[in-house]
């Protein structure tokens, strides 16, 4: 009796601490909702579970909430409904300051088949001690059968956006005076106040086995912007305004979006084998309220390998992202860099758009395994290099910056592979971070 009153009341701190870290924000790298068919939410009918996933010996958070209110009761995790989840989002990190908000998560599967992905709506509202104040509501809906797949969402927030200049983060001891600012090479940062308004709306179409099309439309607006640069020319984002001819305190980035996916993935939440691949264009245009003409192409592609029959989540992971600007201009806030896919989630170690230039690529490497034989925790390692170019002649993939680091996965709901990630990473330039998330990073 003793020793259960010991169990049950660890069980409830740790309940306690998992629930307090769950809705945490990303060191450095806090971001719109992720805007992919990365994100889908999983297919828990269509998982085709085999007896290797072992799913009856693995102990999840479910089976800890469980076990703490009902503690003589056989848990069933393997069946949970779809529902609405509503948690706090409280974080606190040098980029954000501290913050408390509160959070929503629905889930429900449209139609009665059930090969159909569950969809998903969240929302979530935010202040922080830095004046930062964030709201966002998306959704992510598949029609039954997945004949179509919704994906949206709408931001609007009072930011604070660090500037560490332009480039993949080299010094350059000749060249102009502003050429020097715009590179920043001491790493000095500066702080970027603006207002953001985000309206994406996009519609993928399944036109064969494992592969959409997708069409849609983004606007991304900013105004108020203020870099505390008087004349234009004393901070980074100042002297690329005035060298590319956009306005010091606003602009509009509005243009089309086409996009082709195609998947493998055994599970998007948490994958042990198969393939991913998204390439999208991205036009915007004046007429429709940009407020420069730009063509930019993505890519994404990702590839598991799992290293064991017996542990098939032991899985090497690979992952590539870039963005290469085709012709036009893009603002500064919308460069691509760190931290600018769709999810926020790559170049841990560095805060979002450390690193950034009009050409970017972001290649990451990741080591899974298990640590306790219940699946409950389990461990991961990663590296990552980054690079982009700049106006100072350096091209594409002559400069890379590492980052590296290691983790724990807390098991959040086995029948969906879904974790909560804990991560500690390391760059350089003196930045290191705690990075929390909810799932894998790829």
């Amino acid at each position: 009796m003793h020793f259960n009153k010991i169990h049950n009341k660890f069980l409830k701190h740790l309940l306690v601490v998992v629930l307090l870290a769950f809705p945490a924000v990303a060191f450095s790298q806090a971001g719109a909702p992720a805007d992919s068919l990365k994100a889908d939410s999983l297919r828990e009918k269509k998982l085709n579970i085999k007896p290797v996933d072992n799913l009856r010996g693995q102990y999840d958070f479910g089976d800890l909430t469980h076990a703490i209110l009902h503690p003589h009761k056989k848990p069933d995790s393997l069946h949970k409904s779809s529902g609405i989840t509503v948690v706090p989002n409280v974080a606190a990190n040098p980029t954000i300051g501290g913050q408390l908000g509160i959070k929503a998560v629905a889930g429900r599967r449209l139609g009665n088949d059930p090969k159909t992905l569950l969809s998903v709506a969240a929302t979530s509202a935010s202040i922080t001690t830095k004046g930062i104040i964030y709201f966002y509501l998306n959704h992510n809906v598949f029609t039954p059968g997945n004949k179509w797949n919704f994906q949206g969402n709408i931001v609007a927030a009072k930011t604070v956006s660090p500037d560490f200049g332009l480039g993949i983060g080299q010094a350059f001891p000749t060249g102009t005076t502003t050429q020097k600012i715009l590179a920043d090479g001491t790493h000095k940062g500066y702080a970027i106040h603006s207002n953001y308004y985000n309206i994406r709306e996009k519609v993928y179409k399944n036109i064969g086995k494992n592969f959409f099309v997708g069409a849609g439309m983004s606007f991304e607006i900013r105004r108020n912007i203020n870099a505390r640069d008087s004349n234009g020319m004393s901070t980074p984002s100042g002297v690329y305004n005035t060298e590319h001819g956009f306005p010091q305190d606003h602009y509009s980035a509005n243009g089309f979006l086409f996009n082709v996916a195609y998947t493998t993935r055994d599970n998007p939440n948490r994958a042990y084998k198969g393939v991913y691949f998204d390439a999208g264009i991205r036009v915007n245009q004046t007429w429709v309220g940009s407020t420069k003409n730009s063509v930019q192409i993505t890519s994404d592609l990702r590839k598991y390998i799992s290293l064991s029959d017996v542990n098939p989540e032991t899985v090497l992971a690979f992952w590539n992202w870039g963005s290469y600007l085709v012709s036009g201009n893009i603002p500064y806030l919308e460069l691509p860099g760190t931290a600018r896919d769709g999810a926020f989630r790559s170049g841990r170690g560095y805060t979002a758009q450390y690193f950034k230039g009009t050409q970017f690529n972001d290649t990451e490497a990741e080591f899974r395994f298990p640590i306790l034989t219940n699946k409950f925790i389990s461990g991961v390692v990663f590296g990552s290099l980054q690079s982009a170019n700049d106006e100072h002649g350096t091209k594409l993939f002559q400069v890379f910056q590492p980052g590296y680091g290691g983790g724990f996965r807390v098991l959040f709901n086995k029948a969906t592979r879904t974790n909560l990630a804990l991560d500690y990473a390391f760059g350089r330039y003196g930045n290191r971070g705690f990075f929390l998330n909810l799932n894998e990073s790829f």
